[in-house]
């Protein structure tokens, strides 16, 4: 089970924001809680978190990753909430697989 953040830096209000996912809802709430982060910011499968908050999830065990890594690791999420994590392989050769079935490849 592992938490993790990307590096993605979008600004938001003044913020520089990343964000943090993990294998379970439960690891996810936990270091949310853990680095500061309110539940009530809670994005549904991630939260938004500061590059300071981030940087303190990576000193709790988060791992790095980037933001391409962190959106295809949620691909199956974005259809069943309750999907998941895959790695980036898996979910880059099931946009694959999609995008075939799509064009009828």
């Amino acid at each position: 089970m592992t938490v993790y953040v990307d590096d993605m830096r979008a600004a938001f209000r003044g913020h520089i924001m990343c964000h943090m996912i993990a294998d379970t809802e439960e690891e996810l709430h936990n270091m949310a809680a853990r680095i500061g982060i309110e539940r009530r910011w809670y994005q549904g499968d991630h939260y938004d978190v500061t590059m300071d908050r981030r940087a303190l999830a990576v000193e709790y065990g988060a791992r790095e990753i980037t933001w391409r890594h962190c959106s295809l690791m949620t691909v199956l999420r974005r259809r069943d909430p309750a999907a998941p994590l895959v790695t980036p392989e898996e979910g880059a050769a099931w946009l694959r697989a999609r995008l075939a079935e799509k064009l009828g490849i």
